[in-house]
């Protein structure tokens, strides 16, 4: 495990994890580098299956469809935006220390931000389990069967279109629980971290684990950190693609047209009055 952690000793000559191995920084940023190269060139040059490319949908359900689609909105978009500017303070005080630049207290900046981003999920989990659609967020067994289906076409075999998407589609889905992972490993021992810290809201206590314990957290900690770099890339390229860009429309100003909701989602799967 020499690879993805740093071990120290302890005062009594024990063997502790310390933390990640940092240069895994510059692996994620290398990743996210490629995989945006690798899905430019799959998109540019794969060759997309003959015939139709999605199942037709219900000219009858098509026709309610009105002008504008309400996509997000005002609260589920100013949890966006918050939590995104928070994810993207915390991710540049955690690694731009490591690179030598100590110019400003970047701890303090760091837990403020999670506090913020902390909140924020709160508010979202809240909000998404009685105002919104909780589930549908959620992959379930027809993603999964839609996605093989899709793979099968994009290698060259016969199999019928997928339907088009509710209102998230597969990868939206997928990059959703992978944040979600990300943040149950990177929230909470963030918050315990606080503790070997001076804040305004508890006293420093550094001895409130073992340092075996708190050498996991601190893995656990840089290793999520460090799978947001990726995660973090990916979402902010696919987000100014110009097939997405009217995805990233509709966070900022909460809809979307009449013609880019039928030529990605079924009116069958994502209801929507007028």
């Amino acid at each position: 495990m020499g690879f993805l952690v740093q071990w120290g000793k302890n005062p009594w000559g024990e063997d502790i994890m310390t933390h990640a191995q940092w240069t895994l920084v510059y692996a994620a940023l290398t990743f996210g580098v490629v995989f945006m190269l690798a899905h430019t060139l799959f998109v540019a040059f794969w060759p997309k299956p003959a015939g139709p490319q999605t199942a037709p949908v219900d000219p009858a359900l098509a026709a309610k469809v009105p002008a504008r689609v309400k996509r997000h909105s005002l609260p589920a978009r100013m949890f966006h935006w918050i939590m995104a500017a928070s994810m993207l303070t915390l991710l540049f005080t955690a690694f731009v220390p490591i690179l030598g630049i100590k110019k400003f207290d970047w701890v303090e900046i760091h837990w403020i931000a999670g506090l913020v981003l902390t909140v924020s999920i709160i508010y979202h989990i809240i909000h998404a389990s009685f105002w919104l659609d909780f589930w549908s967020i959620w992959i379930n067994k027809e993603d999964v069967n839609e996605a093989i289906g899709r793979l099968k076409r994009r290698m060259g075999q016969t199999v019928p279109p997928p339907r088009k998407a509710g209102k998230y589609p597969w990868d939206n889905k997928m990059y959703h629980t992978a944040i979600v992972l990300s943040a149950l490993a990177v929230v909470p021992t963030g918050l315990f971290m606080m503790k070997r810290v001076q804040t305004p809201f508890y006293v420093r206590n550094p001895y409130l684990f073992s340092d075996a314990t708190w050498g996991v957290m601190y893995v656990l900690h840089g290793l999520s950190g460090i799978g947001l770099v990726g995660l973090t890339i990916a979402h902010i390229y696919f987000a100014i693609r110009p097939e997405k860009i009217w995805i990233t429309k509709g966070m900022v100003f909460g809809d979307v047209s009449r013609e880019d909701f039928l030529k990605h989602h079924d009116p069958q799967r994502w209801v929507v009055e007028k």
